[in-house]
């Protein structure tokens, strides 16, 4: 530790703050008054007694790791977490801060559950300072982190804000206010009509749609007019728009168990956010792919989620040609004539979106049959204008990007900062020093002497009570005992650290022994006694090797 402030004094954080066992409480048994119980990570329901009296510093024992919450409130800490709750001669708050700052998660040695053992954060160096100076400390901390907060809190909600900002700028690409200003100078070599007419005749000299067994389109669901478009513009459904011969369809029913080589096919949990994880994607096998050899994808195809989460769309990367589909996607081929990235904007804009949802049926797995899929509303443009349109809105996306970027960079500037400011507080440098307060040592004497007048019946008794709180909450085996413990350990020890209270019945006691008996014959353990002990010492094979 670094050179401390006069009056300010280097301790162990055992010396002056005691780290007591939560209680259990299980969920049935909170009846959702009050107080508010504490698990590892924070609040997890209320009750209507409490066990400490507020405040209380409450950390997180096992799960979350050296998690520090504050209760301003009287609370149950459960038996996943520690909690403080004697300040005689410490500022809570100060202790709160100083403990967040200790990283405590770093403590844990579990290989199985993650656990917190207290002698090891009793062991830290610690700074102490003048109590005066704990509260001056404390506030200035409490009125920066305040400030943080509230900037913080506005720039979580810019997210939201980009959000609606993306959507108004589909909304006017795909109602063409975006090119208003585009259309009065400009003479297209084929208007909307006639390229409306062209895609719709490419189908006819295909031999038109094929029939199929989906079912009707649902009633009022397409409810996009001609009113909502400029009047250049046409209204074309995307069956029309997509490629002849490669009908919209959804793939596979049944892709198989999962094979190392094979044909990967794409499921909608590979695409959340309408971004493709590739790393994600399975893999079927040739015969299954053949089966269903129409949905086959070929690269710049759009890829939209039909049932589940409806309304995901990808665009299919070059390294995915070939690759199949589930039966709760739709694959979009779109039609050479047809400006495929404008399509994808029509088809994330909220009111393209809305529509599907309107579309949604089924109870058990909602989702958008194939027929409703065909037709789509799209609103048409001139491909000239499509191009324009999806020209114009990645322009604008791409200055977004750059905005949201900024933003997350000042989110992780500010958790920075905040680490930032306990640091200096920890160091003395964040408020100023007064040599008329009262030294830490003197403090540091007062709480020795507390602790030394206590009598030593009553301290054992309270140790005793703890323990066996502590060992009624959960057994756990003696490998486990013996890693959270991180040490060797004598046999009463180890029964403790098992989670076995010292009036444990002859049930008990028995599994005790067989569990040891067990690890020692697999030497998973092993017994050993030290020089000048009279008593044996159990600890984990790997841990004698590396002492």
């Amino acid at each position: 530790m670094s050179e401390l402030p006069q009056g300010w004094l280097a301790v162990t954080l055992g010396e002056v703050i005691d780290f007591k066992y939560g209680k259990s409480l299980p969920a049935a048994n909170r009846d959702g008054g009050k107080f508010p119980v504490y698990g590892s990570n924070g609040i997890v329901g209320h009750h209507s007694s409490w066990l400490s009296a507020a405040p209380t510093i409450i950390i997180g024992r096992k799960g979350s790791v050296g998690e520090v919450c504050f209760s301003e409130k009287n609370c149950s800490p459960i038996d996943t977490t520690y909690y403080v709750d004697n300040f005689d001669y410490l500022s809570p708050k100060f202790c709160f801060y100083l403990l967040k700052q200790l990283r405590l998660s770093e403590l844990n040695k579990s290989t199985a559950i993650p656990g917190l053992n207290r002698q090891d954060a009793y062991n830290l160096t610690i700074p102490l300072p003048p109590l005066k100076e704990q509260i001056r400390i404390a506030e200035k901390i409490d009125a920066l982190q305040d400030k943080l907060k509230n900037i913080k809190t506005r720039i979580d909600n810019i997210p939201e804000l980009f959000k609606l900002l993306r959507q108004s700028i589909l909304s006017a690409a795909t109602s063409g206010q975006l090119t208003e200003d585009w259309r009065g100078g400009f003479s297209p070599s084929m208007s909307a009509i006639e390229l409306h007419k062209k895609i719709k005749k490419a189908h006819e000299t295909e031999g038109g749609h094929a029939r199929s067994n989906a079912s009707e389109p649902t009633e009022k669901a397409h409810d996009l007019s001609a009113n909502d478009l400029p009047e250049e513009w046409e209204i074309a459904v995307l069956r029309d728009i997509c490629t002849p011969g490669k009908p919209i369809t959804y793939g596979i029913l049944k892709p198989g168990p999962e094979l190392d080589e094979g044909v990967p096919y794409i499921r909608v949990a590979d695409f959340p956010g309408n971004k493709l994880n590739i790393e994600g994607i399975k893999k079927t096998s040739p015969e299954i792919d053949t089966q269903y050899k129409r949905a086959r994808l070929s690269a710049g195809d759009l890829l939209l989620s039909i049932r589940g989460s409806v309304g995901r769309l990808i665009k299919i990367p070059t390294e995915l040609e070939g690759a199949n589909i589930t039966q709760d996607t739709a694959r979009l081929s779109i039609s050479p004539e047809i400006s495929t990235n404008y399509v994808y904007l029509v088809l994330l804009a909220n009111s393209t979106q809305r529509r599907m949802k309107n579309a949604i049926r089924g109870v058990a797995v909602r989702g958008i049959n194939i027929g409703d899929v065909r037709a789509l509303q799209i609103p048409l443009p001139t491909l000239d204008e499509q191009i324009e349109i999806a020209r114009r809105v990645e322009k604008i996306f791409a200055l977004v990007d750059v905005l949201e970027c900024k933003v997350q960079a000042a989110k992780i500037r500010i958790d920075r900062l905040s680490q930032s400011i306990l640091a200096q507080a920890f160091r003395g440098e964040l408020v100023p020093h007064d040599l008329n307060d009262e030294p830490a040592a003197a403090l540091l004497d007062r709480v020795k002497t507390q602790r030394s007048t206590t009598p030593k019946i009553m301290r054992a008794i309270n140790s005793m009570i703890l323990d066996k709180e502590a060992a009624q909450k959960e057994i756990i085996s003696v490998v486990d005992a013996l890693v959270q413990a991180g040490s060797p350990l004598t046999s009463l020890e180890l029964l403790k650290f098992a989670g076995y209270s010292s009036d444990a019945g002859t049930d008990q006691m028995e599994q005790f022994f067989l569990d040891l008996r067990k690890q020692l014959f697999l030497t998973t353990i092993i017994k050993h006694r030290p020089k000048n002990s009279h008593e044996d010492w159990f600890s984990l094979t790997n841990m004698e090797n590396a002492e």
